[in-house]
């Protein structure tokens, strides 16, 4: 069998509907991955879904606001209970909200640190046992750029990625004994419709995005299919605790 074969496995993939979360479980269900979308958006679910069982897969969805404690902390026992099983977490669904520190509310700091950071440590505390009992499994955290860069116009959002993956490296730590192995994705500038006000803010934006990146181009969802693989697979067996840029080079680049 491959090491990248995932077949008769099942992931939860939150923010799963559309953009980079669409993305990577495209590349599971390719994989042979049964795929569990979590997201806000009933129609957009639905899509996913369609889209999935296209490829294959067998595919659901719950619709899931991952800011709501309750909701978010049932989610794993819920797809694991419509599939029997559950070996793949990925925490994808994210917010973004603007502001340089001095205008910044605390209502919209509270709103993205919920979301994108302590939403992470609740999905992961319910899986803990799920994955436990089974012997062991994968979680991935979806970073950001922004957990490596400081970001004067969006302070909330910056923190809550670089907390990810600081977050990512104590549950690695925590539970590798548990043989769970848990890593981030720190996605670069991706075309998505997150990103389409940045695309679109400001003349040359685009192509200065372009001119830095040494792959020459935006990233693509399908960018995030092969990363989302390997680490859902037997082949990242011995990687817990790493941060994966997927950002054609930007990181990287003065």
């Amino acid at each position: 069998m491959s090491a990248f074969d995932l077949t008769g496995r099942v992931a939860l993939v939150t923010g799963g509907n559309g953009g980079i979360g669409l993305g990577m479980a495209r590349g599971l269900a390719k994989a042979g991955c049964a795929i569990m979308v979590a997201g806000r958006n009933a129609g957009k679910n639905a899509a996913a879904v369609a889209e999935l069982k296209a490829l294959g897969a067998d595919a659901d969805a719950m619709t899931v606001d991952v800011a709501d404690e309750a909701a978010c902390r049932a989610m794993p026992e819920a797809a694991h209970a419509r599939f029997g099983r559950l070996d793949v977490l990925v925490n994808n669904a994210g917010v973004a909200k603007g502001g340089r520190p001095q205008t910044l509310s605390l209502e919209d700091w509270n709103t993205v640190i919920q979301t994108n950071l302590t939403a992470v440590f609740l999905a992961s505390q319910a899986v803990h046992p799920i994955m436990q009992a089974a012997g062991g499994g994968k979680i991935i955290n979806i970073g950001s750029m922004y957990s490596l860069f400081g970001a004067a116009f969006t302070p909330a959002y910056a923190s809550s990625k670089g907390g990810l993956v600081q977050l990512t490296k104590s549950l690695a730590a925590a539970w590798a004994p548990d043989n769970i192995q848990v890593n981030a994705i720190l996605p670069g500038w991706i075309d998505t419709d997150m990103t389409h006000g940045a695309r679109t803010s400001a003349t040359g934006f685009s192509d200065a995005i372009v001119a830095r990146t040494p792959a020459g181009r935006w990233g693509e969802a399908f960018d995030f299919e092969g990363p989302a693989v390997f680490l859902a697979s037997p082949a990242s067996d011995f990687v817990t605790g790493a941060s994966l840029p997927v950002d054609g080079g930007f990181a990287i680049s003065g």
